[in-house]
């Protein structure tokens, strides 16, 4: 039985909506994690809105989500205020992560083609080329198509989709934004390259294990300096 001639657009409008909120309720969470919104600050829906070209409901439904994650917190006829962030959070957050990653790390070991380390290399030149240039969107779509890629080797796509939710609370554009952090990834990647071709797993999952400890130092440091936790 066919749908009914509205039932598409308003399935597309739906999706639209939902891809909406999820893309503010990104930002919103860069922006705690990032520290470039303070905890006690107030969001408020219009000016989130019009800052972000979006209507007031994405905005709503987005506060709604973090609400669940416990960022923020609505306070009845006050709106929307950022919970405190402080480094125990930082290290739980990167010790899931760090978690998660390395037990796709010593699976991609064992199933990852010489074919798909190619393409490793491959996606590795175009983040150095990116970071040379100091594209910063560019820097973030390679380094998230590399990690993409490394994962999905691992053929572990339950527990890859666990570590890309978790990656949620990065503020990617931070690090994306810093020369230092895109050359010691590259270089990061080139090792981990190499390991891959000898499948020497103890040097697989502790590059991975980097990774996650030099973003959880480079984080709580600019958090540290910027007085969040004064």
């Amino acid at each position: 039985m066919n749908a009914p001639a509205h039932a598409k657009p308003a399935a597309r409008r739906a999706l639209r909506r939902e891809q909406l909120s999820e893309e503010v309720a990104a930002h919103l969470r860069a922006a705690i994690t990032s520290g470039e919104l303070r905890p006690g600050t107030f969001i408020r829906l219009d000016e989130t809105a019009a800052a972000l070209g979006v209507s007031i409901t994405p905005v709503r439904e987005a506060l709604l989500t973090l609400r669940g994650e416990g960022m923020v917190r609505l306070e009845p006829h006050r709106g929307h205020v950022v919970m405190p962030l402080n480094e125990v959070d930082i290290e739980d957050i990167f010790w899931l992560q760090a978690t998660i990653a390395k037990e796709l790390a010593a699976s991609a070991v064992a199933h990852i083609t010489d074919e798909q380390i190619d393409t490793l290399v491959t996606l590795n030149t175009e983040l150095a080329r990116a970071v040379g240039a100091g594209d910063v969107a560019a820097v973030q779509a390679a380094e998230f198509a590399f990690h993409r890629a490394f994962n999905h080797s691992a053929e572990r796509t339950k527990l890859a989709w666990f570590l890309l939710h978790v990656a949620r609370y990065m503020p990617a554009k931070v690090y994306a934004s810093d020369p230092d952090w895109g050359a010691q990834a590259v270089a990061n990647h080139e090792q981990l390259i190499e390991a891959l071709r000898q499948r020497d797993v103890d040097t697989v999952v502790e590059l991975t294990e980097w990774q996650f400890t030099d973003g959880a130092r480079r984080l709580t440091g600019l958090l540290r300096d910027s007085g969040m936790w004064d």
